[in-house]
């Protein structure tokens, strides 16, 4: 239990990296206060929402409205509550920089960052950005973007999720925040939780009220994240109260099976309370400050493994809760008996998804070192039928076993989870699923980090030029990736077909995404078959 305690703690705080975490830094207060390059504000550049009206600014010959309220400031008595409509506000306010971002714990990095962590003070953290090809537009397709980070950090203001490219290729992108950690994700069995994902509906609902105002048609709205952000969007799927706020949807290295019972959110609660020495009520941890509750949530994230069962809670204390209330069933089961089923979802995940867990921490050098009866023991630990180990060296036989345990995690924590999203939609008969597999590989950390957790974000934003995430992508990064990528990202936006054959059991299509894509039927089948009926 220990040693696959010990991989899980290791492969969160990994991901971590990707959004927020051990190996970021906040991004310079010049930087977050607004956009850093190719910016002026333009006065003509006015739109009226349900609030009131706002001043944009323009960003690389496209529209930009940031720092929008779409919900009240969640703080005083509204503290770990659900959100409630934004305050109206009179004149003309300005929207031409960032706005706060919510309550999180980020360490100072021991290494170059790989993704910048933004933090911007103020209580007005629920705030989305609007980037738009034309604010007196009509009928634009729109993305709105959910971030990642483990689910207690991120913004939607970090760098590689700027919406330029987006809306220069005529898609309306939306990026936004959400509540994170314990004010977002703490379960106190009370009526109220999952309180992150209510703001997600929040924001979206926005969407479908003030969208028009940037050019957008709120029929055709389409939900993307990547990791904690992919893990929401399969949860709100499941979600009636999320039903009709968008169309499409695209799910990047997550799915569900993060997903907490009851019981192992409260086992959380409990775990949280005990570190803070308040009990476990609503009220109690509101009257935590924001930073020390925040600090504590994290140490959950990151704490020592040994301290930690998996078999409680997994490898993330704070993720979606299956409460009876805000969430009724787990997202498989919901899809199964038919939730979503007229929105198009393209699925997927990166080749080498928990490298980002393995390599820049040096993990994967000491499982190099190890012997095979250890990483037998590993691999056994995740649930894995005896034989694994040689069955994925058999397809790789010159890989190390740092190599090889990357395949097995990746494999169970991402790429299967991912293919039982598919599964379920098929049980109830939905049949409008795409899978993708992005295999460019990143030449960072002497080309060991491959195509890992996070790798594609760039590429799919198309925004190579900014050097801030070149320490994850390398300093060269192939523009004709970026193309490729990003354009079939606008095409799924834009039509709901990404341009290969949708997902089916006898065939298993699946779009390897690199300079080219290349449609493979059902890869690494042999693989993917060691996982039925345990993951």
């Amino acid at each position: 239990m220990q040693r696959r305690t010990f991989l899980l703690s290791s492969l969160a705080a990994g991901f971590g990296t990707v959004a927020g975490g051990g190996l970021l830094a906040p991004t310079p207060a010049a930087s977050a206060a607004g956009l850093v390059d190719s910016v002026t504000v333009d006065s003509a550049l006015k739109v009226r929402v349900a609030s009131g009206w706002l001043r944009g600014r323009t960003d690389r010959n496209v529209a930009a409205f940031l720092g929008i309220p779409y919900a009240a400031p969640p703080s005083g008595a509204y503290r770990m509550r659900p959100p409630r409509p934004p305050v109206p506000w009179n004149g003309l306010r300005n929207a031409t920089k960032y706005g706060p971002t919510c309550p999180k714990y980020y360490p100072r990095p021991k290494s170059p960052p790989l993704f910048p962590e933004v933090v911007i003070p103020g209580k007005e953290c629920l705030n989305l950005n609007v980037w738009t090809p034309d604010p007196r537009g009509s009928g634009l397709p729109v993305l709105v973007w959910i971030h990642g980070g483990t689910f207690t950090k991120g913004s939607g203001s970090a760098t590689p999720y700027r919406g330029t490219s987006f809306a220069d290729s005529g898609v309306v992108c939306v990026t936004i925040n959400y509540r994170l950690g314990a004010e977002g994700f703490l379960y106190l069995d009370d009526g109220t939780a999952n309180l992150g994902l209510l703001d997600q509906i929040a924001a979206l609902e926005w969407v479908q009220d003030n969208i028009a105002a940037f050019g957008g048609d709120p029929r055709k709205v389409t939900v993307a994240g990547q990791s904690a952000g992919a893990m929401s969007i399969t949860t709100l799927m499941a979600m009636p109260r999320a039903q009709g706020l968008f169309r499409h949807a695209i799910i990047q290295s997550g799915a569900a099976a993060q997903t907490l019972t009851a019981q192992a959110a409260a086992g959380v609660t409990s775990r949280l309370a005990k570190s803070l020495r308040v009990a476990p009520t609503r009220e109690a941890f509101s009257k935590v400050p924001a930073g020390r509750l925040a600090r504590a949530a994290s140490a959950l994230v990151e704490e020592d493994p040994t301290a930690s069962d998996p078999a409680e809670w997994g490898s993330l204390p704070f993720a979606p809760v299956v409460d009876g209330h805000t969430l009724s069933d787990h997202p498989l089961d919901a899809l199964r008996n038919g939730a979503s089923s007229g929105v198009r979802l393209l699925a997927g995940w990166n080749r080498d998804d928990t490298r980002i867990g393995l390599v820049p921490n040096g993990f994967i050098d000491r499982i190099d070192k190890a012997d095979e009866a250890t990483l037998s023991a590993l691999v056994g630990a995740l649930g894995a039928p005896e034989g694994t180990v040689e069955l994925y060296r058999a397809a790789r036989p010159k890989a190390k076993n740092g190599d090889l345990l990357a395949a097995v995690t990746t494999d169970c924590f991402i790429r299967i989870p991912a293919i039982r999203v598919a599964e379920a939609r098929l049980e109830f008969g939905t049949s409008d699923t795409w899978m993708y597999r992005f295999d460019h590989g990143s030449p960072s950390f002497s080309g060991r980090l491959g195509a890992a957790h996070g790798v594609e974000i760039p590429y799919v934003f198309d925004l190579l030029d900014d050097e801030s995430i070149h320490a994850l992508i390398g300093p060269q990064p192939p523009q004709i990736v970026a193309d490729t990528a990003h354009s079939t990202w606008v095409s799924f936006v834009a039509d709901g077909n990404p341009c290969w054959p949708r997902y089916n059991l006898p065939n298993r299509s699946t779009a390897l995404i690199d300079e080219a894509i290349t449609i493979v039927n059902d890869p690494d089948h042999a693989e993917r078959e060691v996982w039925t009926g345990r993951r």
